[in-house]
């Protein structure tokens, strides 16, 4: 349902919001230089671990506020959200961007974006 040009328009909407390459390259979104939301191609060793299970299609890479957040996005919507062992104890998820409303990936980016922001930043957003 939503498209790379739906996340750098949401992302690039929220203060101090910069689109900059990951480090492979690939559209990247940061607040003050934090990584908040990136494309995430699974990897050989993430098809290997997925298995039959791997999605096909665009991931998006989102943090999250704490691994409570991760957890309950997996539990909820694991037709939207999933994991790979190699974000084990990490705060984000990876989202499959064609299954994902434009609201709700507003709320992930958004909720992304404030865990990452400087809390004068985020509170005058939030304001």
């Amino acid at each position: 349902m939503a498209t790379w040009d739906d996340v750098r328009k949401i992302a690039l909407a929220l203060p101090e919001a910069t689109e900059k390459p990951s480090y492979d390259a690939l559209p990247a979104w940061r607040v003050k230089d934090k990584l908040f939301g990136w494309e995430r191609p699974l990897r050989k060793s993430d098809l290997a671990a997925l298995g039959d299970t791997a999605p096909q299609g665009p991931i998006l890479g989102a943090r999250v506020p704490d691994l409570g957040a991760k957890e309950a996005l997996l539990a909820d919507r694991p037709d939207i959200y999933f994991t790979i062992p190699h974000l084990t104890g990490y705060p984000a998820v990876l989202v499959r961007l064609d299954r994902i409303t434009i609201d709700e990936l507003t709320e992930l980016l958004t909720e992304a974006w404030l865990c990452r922001a400087p809390k004068r930043l985020a509170r005058e957003f939030l304001e």
